[in-house]
């Protein structure tokens, strides 16, 4: 059964939801039948204007404004960058150091439609990244971006020799299996295999920090999915994690 999109928050002006992996922002033009967020919000009856938008595979906030004035209001805030975006990320291997910053410009990779790569004719870009906690082969990373270009975190990780956890166009798309750092693991009798515990891009949008229309600061989060969360739990007990 397909996950669905939830409503973390709902006003006049704005709503706030928190997008499944997998889920468009906006419908694909070429490919309608594809589930969208702004299709399932009007399905339900509600008119909604696109403020920003995340990666069909990233997971987490979304903000929809609810009318016109709403729209430009919210869109101006991520254009002028007053506002803040933090993402949380599995990552393959490990940082040298605990925190940093990644200020290259991105572009159109020249031949592989879909894919961005670092280039000096690119646009402005500009990723901060913290340690949040390290595992054996794995870094739990937080993410602060400046600017919202098209996949500015994978393609600044790749560029630093890093990729995110199921990646397939910046790293590999290779699941995470609990054998793989649980030592003595043994199938249970009603698995044939082993299920992944993880087995998509592991980038999540956790929260944006803005000023509403009212002039009053507001905070919304998106609680993380269960095989994120499920994924950090099994890493913590048997992978090796320290603070």
């Amino acid at each position: 059964m397909q996950l669905q999109p939830a409503l973390l928050y709902k006003d006049d002006n704005l709503m706030a939801i928190n997008k499944p992996s997998g889920w468009l922002s906006i419908p694909d033009r070429h490919d309608p039948e594809l589930p969208s967020v702004r299709s399932w919000l009007e399905s339900k009856g509600e008119k909604v204007f696109i403020v920003h938008r995340i990666d069909r595979d990233t997971s987490g906030l979304l903000l929809m404004a609810r009318n016109e004035a709403a729209h430009k209001y919210y869109n101006s805030l991520f254009q002028n960058r007053t506002l803040h975006k933090n993402y949380y990320g599995l990552v393959t291997g490990s940082f040298e150091e605990d925190q940093g910053v990644y200020d290259q410009p991105i572009e159109e990779h020249p031949t592989i439609p879909g894919k961005m790569r670092v280039g000096r004719k690119g646009k402005s870009a500009i990723t901060h990244y913290q340690v949040e906690e390290r595992f054996r082969g794995f870094s739990w990373v937080r993410f602060q971006i400046e600017t919202g270009r098209t996949h500015q975190i994978r393609v600044h990780l790749q560029n630093a020799g890093h990729s995110l956890v199921g990646d397939p166009l910046y790293g590999t798309a290779d699941p995470i299996l609990l054998s793989t750092f649980k030592k003595k693991f043994k199938l249970s009798k009603a698995d044939e295999e082993e299920r992944p515990l993880l087995s998509r891009l592991a980038l999540h949008a956790f929260s944006v920090e803005l000023t509403d229309m009212q002039g009053k600061e507001q905070v919304f989060t998106a609680p993380l999915p269960k095989d994120l969360d499920t994924t950090l739990k099994q890493l913590r007990k048997w992978g090796n994690g320290s603070r």
